[in-house]
């Protein structure tokens, strides 16, 4: 099958690379504004199957020729690029996944299209990271082992290896999207009831035999289509994992204000945007560079089967490996959206309309494609005694 990529970025180049090994892909399109971006991934990727042009985004017409050609589009631009990119999918008749973007509202704009997907016959599947997405994608196949679903405990973070002072965190994925879900409000269900909590809040002790005590609180965006796909749960939370002491420290900041979009101040008489300044602060203190980092996620569904007990856990701990230029979260979110459009390309998953990743990824073919490039989940499956029932 024709790949088209939209997107050079960090995460763009990790997903070609992910495409190129993929004996089922037979040809990369990566397409992107900045043509000197996009030649350099291509020539650095070095692949026959890969390809790169130049094309301004904002060119509709121009588009839509280019995805037309593809068997199925991966967007891995900004989340305000979605709602767009899936319209000309749609246009241009070509199933199209992407990196998601609840926080700012991207991921709803693209449900809204979900008639015209279906009429079109094209199927769109948004919200394709680690969390959302991996975490979805279990989830749903958790369920799907289960006669009536409890529970729903979503964990996941990447954290570098060693502590890195003085917040012992690391760039992994974007800063902005960083900030977006440290200051926004995490939403759960809690006693059968949808609830919100601050962010940074809820804060827990977590175990990894790997990495002993860490810990994990509330943030934003985590659920996501979840609530919508279980809503009779009793409990359905989603919390980021972070080196004990993390959360106080960002607290601050965000209670400062600094992570507010809508926070400008006046420097020499121009107005600063101070979520900006701090954006790019961050972005330059944190860089990963070579250091190592690690993504851990755990997931566990809890419920009903054959009136027993039962909870379905899956776990991932992906650690960067010496010689990789990526990191962990990296390789992980690129080899999952790149294993989902390939099911969409072969037709592995034929529902068409917007999906969620938890309704419609089959979970034992994604973990096993997971595996083939050394990402191993691991699954765990706890039984109590039998359910007596008055």
């Amino acid at each position: 099958m024709k790949v088209i990529l939209l997107g050079a970025g960090f995460m763009g180049k990790a997903i070609a690379k992910d495409l190129v090994r993929s004996n089922g892909v037979t040809e990369v399109l990566l397409v992107d504004a900045d043509n000197e971006k996009a030649k350099f991934v291509a020539d650095s990727i070095a692949s026959e199957k890969l390809q790169s042009i130049e094309l301004r985004f904002e060119n509709d017409d121009a588009l839509k020729e280019v995805l037309m050609q593809g068997a199925v589009v991966i967007n891995a631009m900004f989340y305000s690029h979605n709602e767009r990119m899936a319209r000309l999918a749609i246009d241009a008749g070509v199933h199209i996944v992407d990196l998601g973007g609840a926080m700012a509202g991207a991921t709803q704009a693209v449900f809204d299209l979900d008639e015209a997907a279906k009429a079109a016959g094209v199927t769109i599947i948004p919200e394709l990271g680690v969390t959302p997405g991996m975490t979805n994608i279990l989830t749903g196949y958790g369920a799907s082992r289960l006669d009536e679903v409890t529970e729903i405990k979503l964990y996941a973070g990447d954290i570098p290896v060693e502590p890195v002072p003085p917040i012992d965190y690391i760039e992994v994925f974007s800063i902005e999207r960083m900030l977006d879900y440290y200051s926004g409000t995490a939403k759960a269900i809690y006693k059968w009831k949808e609830q919100e909590y601050p962010s940074m809040s809820g804060c827990e002790g977590i175990y990894f035999d790997e990495l002993g005590v860490l810990e994990a609180f509330y943030t934003a965006g985590g659920i996501s289509t979840l609530a919508d796909s279980f809503p009779g749960v009793k409990t359905l939370t989603y919390k980021t994992i972070r080196y004990k002491g993390h959360a106080e420290k960002m607290k601050l900041l965000v209670d400062l204000g600094l992570f507010d979009i809508s926070n400008s101040v006046k420097i020499d008489g121009k107005s600063v945007n101070v979520r900006k300044v701090v954006r790019e602060a961050l972005s330059k203190k944190l860089e990963a560079g070579k250091k190592a980092d690690v993504l851990l996620v755990r997931v566990l569904v809890t419920g009903e089967q054959a009136e027993q007990q039962v909870t379905n856990e899956y776990e991932l701990v992906l650690q960067r490996s010496a010689e990789s230029e990526e990191t962990a979260m990296a390789k992980a979110t690129a080899s999952s959206i790149s294993i989902v459009a390939q099911m969409v390309g072969n037709g592995l998953i034929e529902e068409r309309g917007v999906n969620a990743p938890e309704k419609v990824v089959p979970g034992q073919a994604y973990i096993e494609e997971m595996a083939k490039r050394n990402i191993h989940i691991k699954e765990t499956i706890h039984r109590s005694s039998m359910i007596v029932k008055g």
